[in-house]
């Protein structure tokens, strides 16, 4: 049997133990599913009986404090918590599963509940009228009464006095008590009302037979007559505070309480169901878990098993293929392979191993011959190396081939003139001479115009020297420079003037604008020729292709301090710029856009190498087709070269970026 058969099985297997299991836990799942559904249902029906008996509950607190404190703002938060209850049970718990049979009921309970409360403030709309009509009504009466008495008696020895004051302390004190025992329903505020209405009903008749005038009499008849009143408007103000009391225990509070056995009922059974449910997923889990186990393990050991003697079967042949290889990985290549006549997967290999050994006993003799040209390969590599460096000297020494040139005929210029001025200078000077020789006296003005001459002479004479050692000076220095790669202090700011100094010649001949920007007081510890070199070539590249056929353009140079250690080159243009591919090739050896013009395609891989390998810094390339090129060189205040490049050729690894 082929390889892939034998896995497939295995693989097959696998799928058959995946779908039974997946047949089993979907079952399982559907179960847990339908009791998880029902313990969830219990527990949503179990938050809407706690919201009802919490709505109840906080009802039943606003009827007894609307009962003892009445206000317009208790009888409004009544009403609106009677609607939320009446809600719930209308919206949440009629359209509730578990609690839909049971809705009925509890609606019952609850409006008789609420219709309680209806009855209740009835009968205390009755109780306030009765205890401001019959109660407070009288008292007011029994007050002016008592007023008039007092007015009525002029002398304050009189015998009525006595009697009047005990009896207005008693009207007061029963005051205080009807008012307790209407806010309150205090009994013994009630009985101390009751007292004190029977003082004043008993001290009325003594009173009466005290009095000096009709005017006492009459009112003491009057006040008789409001005592009587006053009684009886207690006994039934004391009547009706009875029956709100015992409305407010049989309808509100006993409602209440057949409100929270309803819900307690149902709570219970809530939880039967919940436990249930409960009991159903637990056993319904360790069903499925059980059932897993015993599959998932009869199927492990026929995996096993197939595994052991599939595995034998592949392994045996597999042996012997890694002894070919290792005899032939040791060089014993006259070792034939053994099971390359098999038809399955593993003869392929056998019979590819021995392929490999035919291969690599060709191999062996193929590197004979190889030995043999790689010999005169490497006499060959070794003449284009010497070419390329040929080449690499040649491009550095026409840089400076240029600068010589061009030094040659600046320094022509004022040496030159100051030929012309000498020899002119001899010939007045013979002149003068033979005027002084020929006896004739000589004028003043004649001696002045000699003398004015010579002076004019030798200013020019000195101008034009002290121009030329300048020239001669700024080449030999930068000349001395790129001869001689020795690491030395230098002033940037001086060496980048001798540079451009030298320079000059090859302005002079285009319409390029040279902006130089170097701070002073910027020391180098490095290797001035090489920077020279950077800067010649640069600008050199600039000219022959940033500004072809004489195009005027501007370049700038400038310098400035990165952090302590670092010095920031900008070298940039505005000339017509680089696409892209010539970006990415700018620094390759002999890579050059004018092949057919002369040019080598040397001189910025060598800035690149200068800048990367001899002054330890690095060179970043921008240009923008039509917009000019940038040339960023960040370099190190003091050189960090491994060494020096004279004499080695280094390939750039770039880093092209934008700036």
């Amino acid at each position: 049997m082929p390889i892939r058969w034998r896995i497939l099985s295995i693989a097959s297997l696998n799928s058959a133990v995946v779908l039974v299991l997946a047949g089993l836990i979907w079952s399982g799942s559907q179960v847990l599913s339908s009791a998880w559904d029902d313990v969830r249902q219990v527990r949503q029906s179990d938050q809407i009986l706690a919201l009802l008996e919490s709505e109840t509950s906080r009802l039943q607190n606003l009827i007894h404090r609307y009962i003892n404190q009445p206000s317009p703002e208790l009888f409004a938060e009544i009403l609106l918590l009677r609607e939320a209850v009446l809600g719930t049970l209308s919206s949440r718990a009629s359209t509730d599963p578990m609690l839909s049979g049971s809705v009925a009921e509890l609606e019952r309970v609850t409006e008789r509940f609420l219709s309680g409360f209806g009855e209740l403030r009835s009968l205390q709309t009755t109780i306030a009228k009765t205890y401001e009509a019959q109660v407070l009504g009288p008292a007011k009466d029994m007050a002016g009464l008592y007023s008039i008495i007092e007015g009525a008696t002029n002398q304050r020895d009189a015998l009525i006095w006595p009697p009047l004051g005990k009896s207005r302390e008693a009207f007061t004190a029963m005051l205080v008590a009807a008012n307790a025992y209407y806010l309150s329903l205090a009994s013994a505020s009630a009985e101390e009302a009751r007292r004190n209405t029977e003082t004043i009903e008993r001290t009325i008749p003594v009173m009466t037979e005290m009095a000096d005038n009709d005017l006492q009499r009459e009112a003491l008849q009057r006040l008789k007559g409001r005592a009587v009143a006053l009684r009886e408007g207690l006994a039934k103000l004391s009547e009706q505070l009875t029956g709100r009391t015992d409305l407010l225990r049989n309808s509100i509070d006993a409602s209440q309480a057949d409100t929270i056995a309803a819900i307690d009922g149902l709570s219970v059974l809530m939880r039967q169901r919940e436990q249930k449910a409960q009991t159903t997923f637990d056993r319904t889990l360790a069903n499925i878990s059980r059932n897993v186990l015993l599959i998932a393990t009869f199927f492990l050991c026929v995996i096993i098993i197939a595994g052991i003697v599939i595995a034998l079967s592949i392994r045996l042949p597999l042996q012997q293929i890694m002894g070919s290889m290792r005899a032939i990985t040791t060089g014993h290549l006259d070792r034939e392979v053994q099971g390359t006549d098999a038809r399955d997967e593993v003869g392929a290999m056998a019979r590819a191993v021995e392929v490999f050994r035919q291969n690599a006993i060709a191999r062996r003799d193929a590197e004979v011959e190889l030995r043999a040209s790689k010999e005169k390969a490497e006499s060959a590599l070794l003449e284009l190396y010497a070419a390329q460096q040929n080449l690499i000297d040649a491009e550095r020494l026409a840089a400076l081939g240029g600068l010589v040139a061009g030094v040659a005929h600046e320094v022509n210029n004022p040496i030159g003139i100051s030929l012309t001025v000498a020899s002119s200078f001899a010939r007045r000077s013979e002149m003068f001479e033979a005027e002084l020789r020929g006896g004739t006296p000589l004028r003043r003005s004649q001696l002045e115009e000699f003398v004015r001459t010579c002076q004019d002479a030798a200013q020019q004479l000195v101008s034009n020297l002290q121009r030329a050692g300048e020239l001669i000076q700024s080449f030999k220095q930068v000349a001395v420079d790129r001869s001689h790669a020795e690491r030395r202090q230098f002033n940037l700011s001086e060496a980048t003037d001798q540079i451009i100094a030298s320079l000059r010649p090859v302005l002079k001949k285009s319409l390029i604008t040279l902006t130089v920007d170097v701070p002073d007081g910027l020391i180098i510890d490095g290797y001035p020729g090489s920077y020279g070199q950077i800067l010649t070539n640069l600008f050199l590249n600039a000219a022959n292709h940033a500004f072809p056929d004489g195009r005027p353009g501007a370049i700038t140079l400038t310098a400035r301090l990165r952090g302590t250690d670092d010095i920031e080159i900008s070298f940039s243009d505005n000339g017509v710029g680089m696409t892209p591919d010539v970006q990415r090739q700018a620094f390759d050896p002999f890579f050059t856009t004018r092949r057919n013009e002369g040019g080598t395609g040397l001189g910025l891989h060598i800035v690149y190498n200068l800048v990367t390998q001899q002054l330890g810094g690095r060179m970043m390339l921008d240009s923008r087709l039509g917009q000019g090129t940038t040339f960023r060189i960040i370099m190190p205040r003091a050189a960090t070269a491994a060494g020096a490049i004279d004499g080695t050729t280094q390939w750039p690894n770039r880093t092209m970026s934008s700036i």
